[in-house]
């Protein structure tokens, strides 16, 4: 008989989550768990046959139809099959609209990321657009543009799928990407109506009912401060552009069922959200939020990763037993869940001090922290998205290199969580700011002695003492560095932020673990904690400035 393999396959994804069911029992007032437990069991099983209904028909992509038969430039956008089926569920479940609403107070966010975790892998990238609407809700809103927030909220936040508006964010340009000061867009008022003229060189889910976008009015001042941020809508209700020409859809290495579009904007009607100035301060209430976005389906994709690498593990037979069962490979997939875990904690930490700075409950201390917080793990879980997907194709051999197993293409989308929104350095950098312009370190280091506090097991003590060893470590170092120069701090600046995050990480994450061994006698998430307490978390350069400076201009 031939060798048949049996293919990865995966059940419910929210009850096979033991990591977000225990979470979600510790910080979640039973109450508000039941009432929402339907939605996230519901998004778990659409995550589980998603997965196998794409496994059953051919890969789709976009299309972009410029022109009609009779030679009519229409612009075209034909969506995937999967998109088309996300939007209506992605309005019924509230997954912008969970964020905002009151119902669950300073939980809101807790539970609406909790959703947009079941929901990314199955949605093809849908929570990009859902992120900008996000994002563009949270800026409108801290604009008290009354016209605005009357006409674009009631559709961001609607649970009505007939209702429901999505919308893009076009800041890229060929001349600035994050280097937004180098936006070319002018913005000129023509019979007392703002319109844009210029070039957009990335901007993603193209089909959005609104978008925000950067441009420099007329006769502003050069630099990021004369740009001013717009709102539009970009075509008309019978789907005709309003003065918008669709270049190309750009071919990706990943995220490719996504429609990002090359645009140019010829008169583009816009309004101006805030003043005619300032539009880069404008946008800076959305960045908490699309980085946790970022964060959020990092992490999802390395859960998702780990799920079809287990059963895998239990139907790969090989020199006479499953993988499941050999030592190495057990040793392999514990490191992979142990950095999962670590990760998981820090990412909805950060969610909890978004939705209780969101809803009036965090200090000046706790908004600090969440200054602090978010370019750090936006920048470990991109970067940990692609290890964790890289391995994950070794996990499945041969057939983890072949494009119809669909492993490949968790490694490809991977690569987009270290990208957008800023790179690892661009976070780095940002960190730096906000260490700068809120004091330095002490209400992460605060935060971690109160966490620390909790963890009293003895087991857990090897763990505490190193992310207590560590935090003193970053601290000398940047206390050190800020003392000489610039320059050094800004070429250590990766490293003190990965190893920040690790070191907030481990901490959650025995705080955790102490919680589970009382309250569900679970040794598993200590098991994790140990694990990841021996990765390492840190990685500082003692010197190096000047061997980095030689070895990047290396050459004959």
């Amino acid at each position: 008989m031939p060798f048949l393999q049996a293919p990865p396959m995966l059940s419910n994804q929210y009850l096979d989550d033991r990591v977000l069911r225990s979470y979600l029992r510790r910080v979640l007032p039973p109450a508000v768990l039941g009432v929402i437990e339907n939605d996230l069991t519901d998004l778990g099983e659409f995550a589980a046959t998603a997965w196998a209904l794409a496994r059953s028909r051919a890969p789709s992509e976009p299309r972009l139809t410029q022109w009609s038969a009779w030679g009519e430039r229409i612009d075209r956008i034909e969506l995937t099959p999967a998109w088309q089926m996300a939007q209506p569920l992605a309005a019924r479940h509230g997954l912008v609209a969970a964020g905002h609403e009151n119902t669950h107070g300073a939980s809101a966010r807790v539970h609406q990321f909790a959703m947009v975790y079941l929901f990314h892998c199955a949605s093809e990238f849908y929570t990009c657009p859902l992120a900008m609407t996000d994002g563009a809700a949270t800026a409108i809103r801290a604009s008290a543009n009354k016209r605005l927030i009357e006409r674009a909220m009631p559709h961001y936040l609607s649970r009505d799928p007939a209702q429901f508006w999505i919308s893009g964010q076009w800041m890229t340009e060929n001349a600035g990407g994050s280097d937004v000061s180098a936006t070319e867009t002018v913005a000129r008022e023509e019979n007392g109506r703002w319109r844009l003229y210029g070039r957009k060189w990335f901007t993603s889910a193209i089909n959005a009912q609104t978008a925000l976008a950067l441009a420099r009015p007329s006769g502003a001042a050069a630099g990021s401060d004369g740009l001013a941020l717009f709102y539009l809508e970009p075509q008309k209700p019978d789907g005709r552009w309003r003065n918008v020409g669709i270049d190309r859809l750009k071919d990706k290495l990943g995220t490719r069922e996504l429609p990002t579009a090359e645009i140019h904007l010829d008169g583009t009607p816009a309004e101006l959200v805030g003043e005619p100035r300032h539009g880069v301060r404008q946008i800076a209430p959305m960045l908490n939020v699309t980085r946790t976005w970022n964060a959020i389906g990092a992490l999802a994709t390395m859960r998702r990763c780990i799920a079809l690498a287990r059963d895998y593990a239990n139907r790969r037979v090989v020199f006479g037993r499953p993988l499941a069962e050999q030592p190495l490979h057990q040793d392999t997939l514990a490191g992979m869940q142990a950095e999962f875990e670590a990760a998981f904690h820090l990412t909805f930490y950060v969610t909890e001090l978004l939705g209780r700075a969101q809803n009036g409950q965090a200090d000046e201390a706790q908004q600090n922290l969440l200054r602090l917080l978010t370019p750090l793990v936006k920048l470990w879980t991109g970067k940990l998205a692609v290890t964790i997907a890289s391995e994950t194709c070794e996990c499945f051999g041969g057939a983890g290199y072949l494009e119809d197993s669909g492993i490949p293409q968790l490694l490809r989308d991977a690569q987009v969580w270290s990208i957008w929104e800023g790179t690892s350095n661009v976070q780095a950098l940002d960190f730096l700011r906000a260490f700068r312009g809120t004091g330095g370190l002490q209400p992460l280091l605060s935060a971690q002695r109160a966490i620390l506090s909790q963890v009293q097991a003895g087991e857990l003590e090897p763990c505490a003492r190193a992310a207590r060893e560590a935090a003193t470590k970053i601290t000398e170092w940047l206390q050190k560095a800020s003392a000489s120069e610039r320059e050094r701090m800004e070429a250590g600046a990766r490293e003190v932020a990965l190893g920040l995050a690790r070191t907030l990480a481990l901490s959650l994450l025995a705080r955790h673990a102490e919680w589970a061994l009382r309250a569900e006698n679970d040794p598993r998430p200590a098991a994790a904690a140990r694990r990841f307490a021996e990765h390492g978390l840190l990685r500082l350069k003692a010197n190096g400035l000047g061997d980095a400076q030689m070895l990047a201009s290396d050459s004959y």
